[in-house]
């Protein structure tokens, strides 16, 4: 077993030991954090507002800013929508769960 560096390591640890698919799902949020960056970063280079953007989706401002901070688990639609009211699209692929 590899010994912790920092807390995070020592958390991450404590809960393999308890549930192995623990990793699996650290990654899993992970993946979707970095999707939602993107679609902020997105936003910022077409020099889009979220009020702006808001607007396109039909909904509020606060609604562009939750996931753009990553706090929440936002639907699928949702994202859709907040990639298309910034010019791009989602693309999902189904993979294997033990690759």
């Amino acid at each position: 077993m590899s010994t912790p560096t920092d807390f995070l390591d020592e958390i991450i640890e404590e809960r393999t030991a308890m549930n192995p698919a623990f990793p699996a799902t650290v990654e899993e949020v992970y993946q979707r954090r970095l999707l939602l960056r993107q679609l902020a970063e997105a936003r910022k280079a077409a020099h889009l507002t979220r009020a702006v953007v808001a607007a396109r989706m039909g909904t509020s401002e606060a609604a562009v800013a939750r996931p753009e901070a990553a706090t929440g688990d936002p639907k699928v639609s949702s994202i859709e929508r907040l990639a298309a009211a910034v010019g791009k699209r989602i693309q999902w692929e189904i993979v294997d769960a033990h690759s």
